[in-house]
């Protein structure tokens, strides 16, 4: 598809003397966030800024969705393959590396379009995080230890120290709930309460949000269709791969839907059938969640469609100029 004719990338780009357009295309997973943001990026010389916490990881590519350089349509992509899997990023450093690189695209008079499905991430770019303190490993490791051992119990706890928070953090995800109550532990002050001290919020850019919201059933669909071919297309061997290549399976992306359950595999936990079932499960759990996320930004566009869908695709474009 090629671009469109009768409109000024300028126009677009520079609406005012110090705002550039941000066009942000949101939503749950297998919603066809990457298929519309290259049709943006195509119609007005964009480039496109990942947003996906699981993309940044490199050799992480089946189980994780990433388009293939032919299937880019010699559209720049930013901020994939940029992390090695054992090494530790976090929201602030991804906001500080796609602040650095929307700034580029933009002075090279191109459109930045951030997408992705990671919500704090998005956050974490447009509004900025409260000062909190740096990572306590030590204290990381007891809580993590602890909820191992007494599963819910890190939940429990944080809904005695800081009940905001805890009713915001899923009672599974485990990440927040450390960061959570490593903030309240170490700062006295629930992590609900800091959030609105001291942030940093993005200037010199007005995000367009587009949200994808497409048919729970047909979503559901396609999710389960893509935890099958994504086992069959070798996620087993590319897991395989990367701990033959000496990354530990106690690795952050091994925590991620579809390498969890192929790791369980490798280890005799779970059969491939088996896998592929939770793998299914969990992600349409997983897209459930992101949408409830989502929901709570301010000024989204929300289209019930997929990304792919050429009539969507021209409904957004439209709503972008």
């Amino acid at each position: 598809m090629g671009r469109s004719v009768g409109i000024s990338t300028n126009k677009m780009t520079q609406l005012s003397t110090n705002q550039v357009q941000l066009p942000i295309v949101l939503g749950p997973t297998g919603s066809g966030k990457s298929e519309l943001a290259i049709h943006i990026a195509l119609a007005v010389s964009g480039e496109v800024v990942n947003c996906d916490s699981l993309q940044i990881y490199r050799r992480f590519d089946i189980g994780t969705a990433k388009l293939p350089l032919a299937e880019r349509r010699g559209v720049p992509h930013h901020l994939i393959d940029i992390v090695d899997p054992a090494d530790v990023f976090t929201a602030g450093a991804y906001a500080q590396a796609a602040r650095a690189i929307l700034s580029q695209i933009a002075q090279r008079g191109h459109v930045p379009i951030v997408v992705g499905g990671t919500g704090f991430y998005l956050r974490a770019l447009l509004d900025g995080l409260f000062p909190g303190p740096t990572r306590d490993q030590p204290l990381r490791d007891r809580l993590d230890r602890r909820e191992t051992g007494r599963p819910g119990s890190l939940h429990r706890l944080l809904s005695r120290l800081d009940p905001q928070a805890a009713a915001r953090i899923h009672s599974n995800d485990r990440p927040k709930l450390i960061r959570a109550l490593e903030v309240r532990l170490l700062r006295g002050k629930p992590i609900s309460a800091m959030f609105q001290e001291g942030r940093d919020p993005l200037t010199g850019f007005r995000p367009v949000k587009i949200g994808l919201s497409p048919p729970r059933d047909l979503l559901y669909e396609r999710l389960n269709a893509r935890a099958v071919r994504i086992f069959h297309s070798g996620l087993i061997e590319e897991v395989r791969a990367i701990l033959a290549s000496g990354v530990p399976p106690d690795a952050k992306p091994f925590e991620s839907l579809g390498y969890s359950q192929a790791l369980d595999v490798l280890q005799g936990r779970l059969t491939e059938q088996e896998a592929i079932a939770s793998t299914q499960q969990q992600t349409r759990c997983y897209a459930k969640r992101q949408t409830t996320w989502f929901r709570k930004e301010h000024g989204v566009h929300w289209i019930e469609g997929f990304g792919d869908d050429p009539v969507i695709q021209q409904q957004i474009l439209s709503i972008i100029r």
